[in-house]
């Protein structure tokens, strides 16, 4: 009779409620996978950016190790609803980011990561608020200004803008008159 050895296999951890702090080191050891949803109105740094808080951020993330590095991969999904710049009507926003992390422990260590990878820093603890890494997810596909297609300031014509008078030609004709 032969032992099973579970440490081969995947765990995958499907929660009603996602951990708040996680060890990316000691998930990555164990092939650890979190699969959940995470209320926007728990991410403190996009409170402030969405009309609708009381959506949720779908996360899926495995954790395994490449060689001696950990990696952290999977997607986080939202449907935002932003305010429009221009209008300041709502504006639906789907976003459905990959997730390519390499965990390291210095700036040093993050410049040596394949280009596949965005560096996942960690803090002398070890530990990381998995909201974290749901928000810089989603602030990254969060344009800067946020806009209705509809909305959009039409380009003006050039020769609109140069049949336009210079404020400064009356100084231009006093300076001619000396």
């Amino acid at each position: 009779m032969t032992a099973f050895d579970i440490s081969r296999y995947h765990c995958t951890i499907m929660l009603d409620r996602l951990p708040d702090l996680i060890d990316p080191l000691e998930f990555a050891e164990k092939k650890r996978r979190i699969v959940g949803s995470m209320p926007l109105n728990t991410i403190s740094r996009i409170q402030d950016m969405v009309l609708n808080g009381e959506a949720e951020a779908k996360v899926d993330l495995e954790f395994k190790k490449e060689g001696r590095r950990a990696i952290v991969s999977g997607w986080v999904e939202a449907d935002l609803k932003l305010e429009c710049q221009c209008c300041l009507g709502p504006l639906d926003w789907p976003v459905h980011s990959e997730v390519h992390l390499g965990v390291v422990s210095s700036i040093d260590e993050g410049n040596l990561l394949p280009e596949t990878l965005e560096p996942l820093l960690l803090d002398e603890t070890g530990v990381i608020d998995l909201a974290d890494i749901v928000a810089d997810e989603l602030l990254l596909a969060i344009p800067a200004i946020p806009q209705h297609s509809h909305c959009a300031s039409p380009k003006t014509e050039t020769n609109s803008v140069d049949s336009r008078e210079n404020p400064f030609a009356v100084l231009a004709q006093l300076k001619t008159i000396r």
